[in-house]
């Protein structure tokens, strides 16, 4: 019942495709009958709601989804653009299907960057992730790992950003 596409069609793509196939889906609809709440729920729905409905239910039910899903491991892979697959299970790093070779150091600042595209990371924050109290490390040792991983990454390095006089972060 949405202007411009189906729900259902919407629920369907995104269960299909493995980088949305985690998302949580909870269908909002005025459609009742028990047929169409069996198709949502049958073609990956996690939970079904129909209106009028109330924000407290509503509230309650987002809190049960989320619960739900907290024992899976959803981060077994990350994914950037159509290039770059990360296999946080197996420590690989693939560009275009074909395996990079990373140090243990590189793979953690590649992960921790590509967590959240587009938010920057201060040298500390990354050094805080890698070696927390446990080592004194100068922060410009960042900067030469960073320059490794670029040269690693070849024709994509430029995903890495410089912010100046801040930290990096990754953009696609």
């Amino acid at each position: 019942m949405l202007l411009d596409a189906d729900g259902l069609d919407i629920c369907k793509r995104l269960k299909k495709e493995e980088r949305y196939s985690g998302i949580p889906i909870i269908i909002l609809t005025a459609k009742a009958e028990e047929t169409d709440r069996i198709i949502g729920l049958e073609l990956g729905a996690d939970d079904y709601v129909i209106k009028p409905f109330s924000p407290k239910e509503l509230v309650a039910r987002v809190k049960a989804v989320l619960r739900r899903g907290e024992g899976k491991e959803d981060t077994k892979k990350i994914v950037v653009g159509d290039f770059l697959e990360m296999d946080l299970q197996k420590y690989t790093v693939k560009i275009n299907d074909k395996n990079i070779i990373l140090t243990t150091t590189e793979f953690k600042m590649l992960t921790q960057l590509a967590s959240r595209i587009g938010w920057v990371f201060t040298r500390d924050n990354i050094l805080d992730n890698l070696w927390g109290n446990e080592k004194y490390v100068l922060d410009r040792t960042v900067d030469v790992h960073i320059r490794h991983l670029r040269e690693k990454l070849g024709d994509y390095k430029a995903i890495i950003k410089n912010v100046r006089g801040v930290g990096y972060k990754l953009e696609i």
